[in-house]
C-alpha cells in the first residue's frame, strides 16, 4: 500500500477504530489545528506532535509496514489502540502531503520504529531457536471432552425438560416469570459447560416484552433451542457437516481444520457487537482470486476492542484456514505476505430475488443461521412505509432493510451514495431482512463503510 505511494480514506481509517467514541474523538483530531511536525517517511511511518490539555504535546506515531495490520504508539493514556490521536493522525495522512508532507523522522519516532525491529528479529530467532511445545497426552485430552460432553448432554436433557414445562404451561407463564426465568436457566446451561445453549436462552429473555409478534417471536426461538438439544442428544445420526455444525452451536470449540487458501482478500465489512461479558468483530472478506466470501471473528474483554482490525476496502495478501461445519464460512487468519493495499476488485452481485434463496438454501445446513453474507447488484435505497428496503434495479422485487439497519448513520450514507442511482451493497440477508454493511458507487470509487 504505501510503497505504492497511495494514501487511505477517511473511510479506511475510521474501519480502526475501535468503538463508536474513539471514531468521533478521532474525527475532530482529522485537522492541522492541534498537529505539529506531522510527517511520514514514504515507507510507511507516519508520526506527529498533537496538543492536548496538558503543556506536552503527545507524541504520536504509526507504522503501516506490519503484514499483520497497523502498529501505534502514543503518550496518552488510553490503552487498546488505535486511540483518538492515532486516528486523527492517519486521518490528517489521508489528507495527503500538504498537511502531511515526507520527511525525516524524529529521534523519538526512529527510536520506537527500531524498537519494534529488534523485537520482532529477536522474536523470530526465539520461534527458531526453541523447540516445538511437548504434545498434549492423547489420552487426557480424550478423557477431558468425554467429561464435558456427558456435562453438555445433562444440560441438553435438562433444557428439554424445561421447555416442555414452559409449553405445558403457556407461553403465558414464561410472560409471568419475566427475565429471571431464563437467567437462571442459563446459568445451568454454562454450569453444563453448554455456552451456546447458554447464550441462545438469555436471547429468548431479551426479546421485546411487548408487541404483536412477541409470542411467535418466542415460539420460534424455542423450537429453534429444542431443534439445536436434540441434535446434540442424536448428534451420532446427523452427517459430518451438520454433527460439526451442532457442536459449534452447543459452544463445542475446535480448531480451523482446512488447508490453508492463500489469496488477495478484499476487506468487506467490519463491526463490533458486545454484551456484558464479551466484544466481538466481525471481520467479512472476499477473495478475489477464489471468488470465496469468508468471516474473521475476533474477540476481547466486555468493554475493550479486539486486537484485530482491518480497513475496509484494502485487500490482504495472506493464508486462511475453515473451521469445521457445514457451508462454513468462518476461517482463522494465518500468515500474511503484505500490509493492506489498494484494489480496484469489487465483488459480484447478485438480485434480491436470488439472495433470499441463498439464505434459504443455506437454513439447509444450518438451521440456527441468522443471516447469510450477500452482495447485491443494481440496488436502489427506498422508503417503504415505516421502513426501509433495497429495491431490485431490474427486477420488480425488494428486501427490506432489518429494523437495526434502519436505525443506523450508515443508511444515510447509502442513500447519500445512491442519490436515486443503483450501486452495489454487501451486507447480511437473513429472517428480519438485509443490513447494509459496505457499497460502492455505479462509476469508479472507493468502498463506503456503513456500519
Amino acid at each position: 500500500m504505501t510503497q505504492q505511494g497511495v494514501r487511505w480514506t477517511a473511510e479506511q481509517v475510521l474501519a480502526l477504530a475501535p468503538d463508536a467514541a474513539s471514531r468521533k474523538a478521532g474525527s475532530k483530531l482529522g485537522a492541522a489545528g492541534p498537529w505539529s511536525e506531522a510527517g511520514s517517511s514514504g515507507e510507511g511511518t507516519v508520526w506527529g506532535l498533537c496538543g492536548g490539555s496538558g503543556s506536552t504535546p503527545y507524541r504520536t506515531a504509526v507504522d503501516l509496514t506490519e503484514a499483520s495490520g497497523p502498529a501505534y504508539t502514543c503518550g496518552c493514556p488510553g490503552r487498546g489502540g488505535p486511540c483518538e490521536h492515532a486516528l486523527g493522525l492517519l486521518l490528517l495522512w489521508a489528507g495527503g502531503e500538504d498537511a502531511v508532507p515526507r520527511a525525516e523522522a524524529p529521534e523519538w519516532a526512529e527510536r520506537w520504529i527500531a524498537g519494534r525491529r529488534t523485537a520482532a528479529e529477536e522474536e523470530g530467532a526465539g520461534d527458531a531457536a526453541g523447540s516445538p511445545p511437548a504434545p498434549a497426552d492423547p489420552e487426557a485430552v480424550r478423557r477431558r471432552a468425554e467429561r464435558r460432553a456427558e456435562r453438555v448432554t445433562a444440560g441438553a436433557v435438562e433444557l428439554e425438560q424445561r421447555l416442555a414445562d414452559l409449553l405445558r404451561g403457556g407461553l403465558a407463564s414464561a410472560e409471568q416469570s419475566g427475565y429471571g426465568l431464563w437467567e437462571e436457566t442459563a446459568a445451568r446451561m454454562v454450569d453444563a459447560q453448554a455456552q451456546g445453549l447458554a447464550t441462545r436462552v438469555r436471547e429468548l429473555g431479551a426479546l421485546p416484552d411487548t408487541g404483536p409478534g412477541r409470542p411467535v417471536r418466542l415460539l420460534e426461538e424455542c423450537a429453534l433451542l429444542h431443534l439445536l438439544a436434540r441434535g446434540w442428544l442424536r448428534r451420532e445420526r446427523l452427517p459430518q457437516g451438520l454433527a460439526a455444525t451442532v457442536r459449534s452451536r452447543i459452544g463445542l470449540s475446535a480448531p480451523a481444520e482446512g488447508p490453508p487458501v492463500r489469496d488477495r482478500w478484499l476487506v468487506l465489512a467490519q463491526y463490533d457487537t458486545a454484551d456484558s461479558r464479551l466484544t466481538t468483530r466481525r471481520i467479512w472478506l472476499y477473495g478475489t482470486g477464489s471468488g470465496r466470501t469468508a468471516l474473521l471473528l475476533s474477540y476481547g474483554a466486555a468493554g475493550r476492542a479486539p486486537e484485530l482490525a482491518l480497513p475496509v476496502g484494502l485487500v490482504l495478501d495472506a493464508e486462511v484456514s475453515a473451521y469445521p461445519g457445514a457451508a462454513q464460512v468462518r476461517v482463522a487468519l494465518g500468515d500474511r505476505f503484505a500490509p493492506p493495499a489498494p484494489t480496484a476488485v469489487r465483488p459480484p452481485g447478485s438480485t434480491t430475488g436470488r439472495a433470499a434463496a441463498r439464505y434459504g438454501e443455506a437454513l439447509r445446513d444450518d438451521p440456527w443461521l441468522d443471516s447469510v453474507p450477500v452482495t447485491l447488484e443494481r440496488v436502489i435505497p427506498a422508503r417503504a412505509g415505516d421502513g426501509w428496503q433495497l429495491a431490485d434495479a431490474d427486477e420488480d422485487a425488494a428486501l427490506p432493510l432489518t429494523p437495526a439497519a434502519c436505525a443506523r448513520p450508515g443508511l444515510w450514507r447509502l442513500v447519500a451514495l445512491s442519490g436515486g442511482a443503483p450501486v452495489r451493497v454487501f451486507g447480511e440477508c437473513g429472517h428480519q431482512g438485509f443490513t447494509p454493511l459496505a457499497a460502492w458507487p455505479r462509476g469508479p470509487g472507493e468502498a463506503v463503510a456503513l456500519c
